[in-house]
């Protein structure tokens, strides 16, 4: 075999070898990826298969933050600029963060109904966080 048609393979089975890395790494990080559904899009393209861990994210409804079973359990809805909203329910202990009017991504699954049960919660602060004990005392307080 000459030279050349033996530099040919060899840079023919390398060719082959990068491109079946990158489609591995390819369907290794789309099945990875952990992206979480607003109201909006979960409008548009519909809930995801029953059974599939998703996350859900969004504003805290205020108004919307009820507790039942003795406080264990708490339903609150998730809303964002769209008309659509998503009604979750947690049974544990919120983030300190979490209340009305804040952010969260809460990590579960959807019900055949269409509610969403979480497992986890996450709260989310603007970038002007300051914990409770150092933000300035409101006047007359």
């Amino acid at each position: 075999m000459r030279a050349r048609t033996r530099r040919l393979y060899t840079f023919g089975i390398a060719a082959l070898l990068v491109i079946a890395a990158a489609a591995l790494a390819f369907f290794a990080l789309r099945e990875n990826a952990n992206l979480f559904y607003t109201p909006e899009i979960l409008a548009e393209k519909g809930l995801p298969k029953e059974g599939r861990e998703v996350k859900v994210g969004g504003w805290v409804e205020p108004g919307s933050l009820t507790y039942a079973d003795g406080g264990a359990t708490m339903r609150f809805t998730v809303i964002d600029n769209s008309p659509n909203t998503i009604t979750v329910s947690f049974t544990g202990v919120a983030p300190d963060l979490f209340r009305e009017g804040q952010g969260v991504v809460a990590t579960g699954r959807f019900s055949p109904e269409g509610e969403f049960t979480a497992r986890q919660l996450l709260a989310k602060h603007d970038e002007n966080y300051q914990p409770r004990e150092l933000k300035p005392l409101e006047a007359g307080g």
